[in-house]
């Protein structure tokens, strides 16, 4: 079917798999949802372990891995135009070899549809925000996921200033926070020298206070739901720019 064709979606139809801990993601998708763009949810099944200590955290990450092929295929009939990984990016981030197989395996799943996921939507960011090399980051999890979210942007050559952590104790309870638990995370990743403010976890309903957060710290601050949905359009030709989400999506 042409999207000329297409009452609903006439521009765009996203698909976007989610945790099925995950009750961020979506909404705040939606919130963001252009005229003619319609969303369309596959949830990738887990187990809602503890991250506390590494045996769940590993297990939380691998079941997401196990789980990301199954949530697409359950959206195969959709006549999608780009599929969006709404994880973060220590959930697929193995070193660029790995990470280039595994885009090729999920597109192929897909049947060719393109595939959005996090590591490569924040890279993307950062070089049209002027090339940023100089990143606050912040962590969904408690310090034992420290080194997973951190490799990703270590080794892509990206210096990470500053490290701030929300205390996820489960995939479920990350959504968990306040607005203070959000300044306080941002505060501390704002360190001297940060060009940027980097959150990851898709879980944190970041989106709007991130535009927020830009105002006070005068730098961009980039939510994962906000980065990921913004790469889809953008790669999918669609360059529609409003307010309330951040830089991104007024400069970008």
């Amino acid at each position: 079917m042409s999207n000329a064709n297409k009452i609903l979606g006439h521009r765009l139809r996203v698909g976007v798999v989610i945790p099925s801990t995950n009750t961020s993601a979506q909404p705040e998708m939606d919130d963001m949802r252009p005229y003619g763009v319609t969303n369309h949810v596959g949830r990738m099944v887990i187990v809602d372990q503890s991250l506390v200590a590494e045996p769940g955290f590993n297990s939380v990450i691998q079941a997401m891995r196990r789980a990301t092929e199954p949530a697409i295929k359950s959206l195969q009939d959709c006549q999608l135009d780009r599929i969006i990984v709404a994880v973060s990016p220590d959930a697929y981030w193995r070193g660029v070899e790995a990470h280039a197989q595994m885009l090729a395996q999920l597109q192929d799943t897909a049947g060719g549809v393109g595939i959005t996921c996090s590591a490569d939507a924040i890279e993307e960011a950062l070089a049209r925000l002027g090339g940023v090399r100089r990143i606050g980051l912040i962590s969904p999890y408690t310090a034992i996921g420290n080194e997973a979210v951190a490799q990703f942007f270590v080794d892509k050559g990206y210096e990470v200033v500053a490290l701030a952590n929300l205390g996820g104790q489960s995939p479920s309870r990350i959504a968990e926070v306040s607005l203070q638990d959000l300044r306080n995370a941002v505060d501390n990743a704002n360190a001297l020298g940060v060009e940027a403010i980097v959150q990851v976890g898709t879980n944190v309903p970041m989106a709007s206070f991130a535009h927020t957060a830009e105002q006070w710290t005068g730098k961009p601050v980039i939510a994962n739901n906000t980065v990921l949905y913004w790469h889809a359009l953008r790669m999918s030709g669609i360059d529609d720019q409003f307010d309330g989400f951040g830089r991104l999506f007024s400069c970008c």
